[in-house]
């Protein structure tokens, strides 16, 4: 896969902590290539799922650099977005310097109501400052959690205003009639964050899907993007997307990560994420059980 090529199914992976709050990049490096290996076309490192805004940014670093010497970069997008234009801009220059396929970034998400023009001059001052580094630049549009929405005609206007480096998005908001909008935009590969809807991506023009849910069966939406008219392996993926997200997401699925490697160091989160309840981890056990049972 080129920088040019980057797309398809793509799982926002996790990241692992011991009981010390530490990074385990060893249990990281091999789930990361467990996942490349049983259908995933790339990885999203550090974004929600990998719980990046509660690391630091030498953290995040070493996760960077840990995961460029183990894994083909190429099929990496990083996020590297914070609230602050310095931290965005360094993290942003690393992904380049350490040959990432892409930077993921989310909106500066402290000062609201952000407008369209503060944001606009944003993300210039962020192409503007990396430009010895010139990644491309996907939006992180995830307003349930940054409480700011990418407008479809901000969206236009940075894609029209930097073509070389602004090239998608990815959309978690779960508006489709949204993520369509932005699929309009000439040029620019949007990647909902619902694997299910990659029977609809050659349809409504989706570059394939950024996914949370992807990690613990990533070769059913693999066969979903190659076959987008399997209604019932539709229905089999959504039904285990539901399934997982009815817990809270990122304890979940690092149980399930856990439960699948066999790492213990998995069923740890960091602060402010929950600790699953009894009846959530039955609930999980059951459903590892049938992930991998012959269809």
């Amino acid at each position: 896969m080129s920088v040019t090529e980057f797309g398809g199914v793509v799982a926002a992976v996790p990241t692992p902590f011991d009981d010390q709050g530490r990074i385990d990049t060893a249990a990281f490096v091999e789930h990361a290539s467990w996942c490349l290996n049983n259908g995933c076309d790339g990885l999203n490192l550090l974004g929600t799922t990998g719980e990046a805004n509660s690391l630091s940014f030498e953290q995040r670093s070493a996760v960077m650099v840990a995961a460029a010497e183990a894994l083909d970069t190429k099929r990496l997008m990083v996020g590297t977005g914070t609230p602050d234009l310095e931290t965005t801009i360094a993290l942003t220059a690393l992904a380049d310097r350490l040959g990432y396929a892409a930077a993921l970034v989310l909106p500066p998400y402290y000062y609201k109501p952000a407008s369209d023009d503060g944001l606009f001059a944003w993300f210039a001052r962020l192409v503007q400052g990396t430009a010895k580094s010139p990644i491309p630049i996907y939006l992180y549009n995830f307003p349930q959690m940054t409480g700011i929405t990418f407008s479809p005609a901000l969206v236009a206007r940075l894609a029209e205003a930097f073509p070389d480096r602004i090239k998608g998005a990815k959309d978690s908001s779960g508006d489709l009639d949204y993520a369509r909008q932005l699929a309009e935009i000439r040029s620019f590969a949007v990647f909902p964050s619902n694997e299910a809807t990659l029977a609809d991506a050659g349809a409504d023009n989706y570059a394939g899907t950024i996914s949370a849910t992807v990690n613990i069966a990533p070769v059913l939406s693999a066969k979903l993007w190659k076959d987008q008219a399997d209604a019932p392996l539709q229905d089999r993926v959504l039904r285990l997307r539901q399934a997982i997200s009815a817990n809270p997401l990122i304890p979940a699925v690092k149980y399930l990560v856990a439960k699948r490697s066999g790492n213990p160091v998995w069923l740890n989160a960091a602060p402010p994420q929950p600790l699953l309840a009894a009846a959530q981890r039955s609930s999980l056990d059951l459903l590892a059980a049938q992930v991998h049972q012959p269809e």
